[in-house]
């Protein structure tokens, strides 16, 4: 694959990156993990606008579905030592210009947070990376998943009348991976925890409880479910451990996921990742934070029988990475944290 890199901004510990629909187009939100801005870019790479400037603390941002332009966001996690007022907001554009942003729920330590769908019904997912805290690096309380089902209006909320939430699972201590999987005709979730990776799946209807399923017994940072070699089954690949350097991917042999590959050397603080099709081909992106801070693609050569990687891009430092098409090309959007770069890279394929 032939890479092209551009820079299209700047932001202070830029972290979060998701895609808005909004006024009939696609674009882009960049938001900062410390106290600075969101920013709103075409799929060009035109900033566009600034959605806010602060508070900031931005781990996640959702679009509510069928909305223009409203999403959800994380506000206040800066760091796991500075959590304890994270919220989930609603930010909604102004038929006239401007954002209002409401508090939807008060929740210490919510680091991920999603919207699935399943049989018509919309859920909001939410993750915390851990319950309480007394002293710096203090893991002595484990996290949560909560969730609920998505309210119409979600503009009704505020710091005194707060979202419910019910907890549909404890004890995830660093819990910090979240991957959207697509499962059946229905959105899944794969979460990531010291304890390992689990696999979050809604209810059929909303009477019903969720199905929780443990399908591997590693600590992981991040992982995702995709099938890289093509045989229709789902491999699962996976950062380990909490901000690792390892970097995996296991096959499912006798009901199992036992591991097929690791990558040949350490990926210090892996953290960005991406599973899906990337020039035709099914794809893992991971970018790491430390060392060399590389882009690095994971696929699978149907020539060799093996999975082989290539280096995107070196001395970034990704955070988190969005990818999307745009003609025959692939793009990817990545918040380079470590240089506080907002990176545009266009990916083509050189196969014939």
């Amino acid at each position: 694959m032939k890479v092209e890199k551009k820079v299209i901004g700047h932001l202070e510990k830029c972290y979060a990156v998701a895609p808005l629909f909004y006024n009939n187009a696609n674009h882009i939100l960049v938001a900062a993990e410390k106290k600075a801005s969101c920013l709103l870019f075409d799929l060009e790479g035109n900033r566009e606008d600034v959605v806010w400037t602060a508070p900031g603390g931005t781990m996640s941002m959702v679009q509510v579905p069928g909305s223009n332009g409203q999403f959800l966001a994380t506000h206040r996690f800066y760091s796991p030592n500075d959590s304890e007022d994270a919220e989930i907001v609603c930010v909604t554009p102004g038929a006239e210009g401007g954002w209002a942003v409401n508090t939807v729920v008060k929740l210490p330590f919510v680091h991920r947070f999603d919207i699935l769908e399943r049989n018509g019904v919309h859920y909001l997912i939410a993750c915390t990376l851990k319950s309480a805290h007394a002293y710096r690096d203090d893991w002595s309380s484990p996290g949560k998943v909560y969730a609920a089902v998505l309210p119409d209006d979600l503009t009704v909320f505020s710091e005194r009348d707060q979202l419910h939430l019910e907890v549909i699972c404890s004890g995830l201590t660093k819990n910090h991976g979240y991957c959207r999987v697509a499962e059946e005709g229905w959105e899944t979730a794969v979460i990531s925890a010291e304890e390992g990776i689990f696999h979050f799946i809604p209810p059929a209807d909303n009477c019903r409880e969720w199905e929780i399923q443990k399908i591997l017994d590693v600590p992981g940072s991040d992982s995702v479910l995709i099938d890289l070699d093509g045989d229709g089954v789902k491999e699962l690949a996976v950062i380990s451990p909490f901000h690792g350097d390892t970097i995996s991917i296991y096959k499912i042999c006798n009901n199992v996921f036992q591991k097929a590959y690791t990558y040949g050397k350490p990926a210090e603080f892996s953290h960005a990742i991406f599973g899906g099709e990337l020039c035709g081909r099914p794809t893992v992106v991971i970018g790491h934070r430390k060392g060399e801070r590389s882009l690095i693609a994971f696929s699978f050569c149907q020539k060799t029988g093996t999975y082989t990687s290539q280096i995107l891009d070196s001395g970034c430092g990704a955070a988190n990475i969005y990818k999307y098409n745009k003609g025959k090309d692939a793009y990817i959007v990545a918040a380079n944290r470590e240089k506080d770069e907002i990176a545009l890279y266009k990916i083509t394929n050189l196969e014939k």
